[in-house]
């Protein structure tokens, strides 16, 4: 059909249940059947029988329907029109066009036989054609408010990437200058120690009571520098990715009943009970040997820590499925719920103190759980707040890695 092809078409009006009242118009020579009280739908191919009854009960509801495509036969054909329909006064003026968009030019042949459905009907189409323009300039301006907002969407994205870069490259700096920082507080701060320690046994029976005393914090003090020094080191390697792992066959037995019986010492000054059970024999693990005593180190002092003079602190090894699991467990004054989720974090300190005022950096449990998954592990704590903790660490009995890998976080 061409753009300039005059519109034929056919004109009823309806009462509401879609029978014929008049035929205002037949283009088409098809409605010479169609009588008076016979519904419209006679005239529809029968299976578009469905979609017409459809049709009527829009213009019922919606009080007019455009361009519902129908087929009609007619002798040997069959059409393909177009119907519209209005509500108008109670009754129903469907018009049927043989193209699309085509029942307009229909309205002056209409308004020479009845200017009332005519009216009508250019109604209807100038009320669609109202909302049609108001749809559209609703989408445009959807469509430019949409446009503007994926400009500031772009905009922020663009700083954002700026700002991440900013603060990568930031963190470098400051992992570059806490690394240097520590490195170079490291060397003397171990000598502090070394002739703080030297003094206390060798002058220890020469010197008073207070010297004694300010030597004993000079050396205590300096060892918990250092230790802060050493972990400080831990985090700027970790930050950087440079979790080097020197894993390599390690009998874990031995190196958890090795690293209880060095904590002992430590046990023994609170007079507390640390002991040590193996549930299960084990192969050898690939592990990096120093790194998972640095775990262990931290837990068991932890446990020590924060634990009550004369009070047990227990680690047991067993295996657990495909792992091999270390549990440290003390019965202590425990950790609040809402503060677990602390624990793990860069200087991520709790409201728990040790009971003999023992310090900490807070930055322990964050190696520890770095070194943890670097091993493809876990780590974990169970607490009641005054009834103790529990932490496990579960590790793989066959990683994935081979010995002698380095493997960075």
């Amino acid at each position: 059909m061409t753009r300039d092809a005059k519109a034929v078409g056919v004109a009823l009006v309806c009462d509401q249940d879609g029978r014929v009242l008049e035929v205002l118009h037949d283009g088409l020579g098809i409605t010479a059947d169609l009588q008076p009280g016979r519904p419209f739908t006679q005239l529809i191919e029968a299976s578009g029988l469905g979609k017409a009854l459809n049709l009527l009960s829009e213009v019922r509801t919606q009080r007019a329907a455009f361009d519902w495509e129908l087929h009609v036969p007619a002798g040997d054909q069959i059409l393909t029109l177009y119907f519209t329909g209005v509500l108008t006064e109670g009754q129903l003026l469907v018009v049927a066009a043989n193209m699309r968009g085509g029942v307009p030019q229909l309205c002056d042949d209409l308004m020479r036989m009845n200017h009332e459905q005519a009216n009508a009907l250019r109604w209807a189409i100038k009320e669609r054609s109202e909302m049609e323009r108001n749809q559209d300039a609703q989408a445009e301006a959807q469509y430019d408010q949409l446009s503007r907002l994926n400009n500031e969407l772009v905009n922020l994205q663009r700083e954002l990437t700026k700002s991440n870069f900013e603060l990568r490259r930031l963190n470098e700096l400051k992992n570059q200058f806490v690394g240097t920082a520590a490195h170079d507080l490291r060397s003397p701060l171990s000598i502090v120690w070394s002739y703080s320690d030297f003094l206390l046994r060798e002058l220890s029976g020469h010197l008073n009571e207070q010297h004694f005393e300010f030597l004993s914090i000079i050396q205590s003090s300096s060892e918990f520098m250092l230790g802060m020094v050493d972990e400080l080191l831990d985090v700027t390697a970790i930050e950087s990715g440079n979790l080097n792992l020197d894993l390599q066959p390690v009998d874990l037995a031995g190196l958890v009943a090795h690293n209880v019986a060095l904590n002992g010492v430590l046990a023994e000054q609170k007079r507390m009970h640390l002991t040590f059970q193996q549930g299960a024999d084990l192969d050898p693990l690939l592990l990096d040997p120093s790194k998972i005593e640095q775990v262990l180190n931290n837990l068991i002092s932890n446990a020590v820590k924060f634990s009550y003079p004369g009070g047990p602190v227990e680690v047991r090894l067993y295996r657990q499925g495909d792992e091999a699991v270390i549990a440290v467990r003390d019965e202590g004054q425990g950790i609040p719920r809402d503060e677990l989720d602390q624990l793990f974090q860069w200087f991520g300190k709790t409201s728990v103190r040790g009971t003999q005022g023992e310090s900490s950096s807070g930055l322990g449990l964050a190696i520890a759980r770095r070194i943890v998954v670097g091993h493809q592990g876990r780590i974990w704590v169970e607490s009641k707040e005054g009834q103790g903790s529990t932490f496990y660490v579960a590790l793989p009995l066959q990683p994935a890695a081979e010995p002698g890998v380095a493997t960075g976080q």
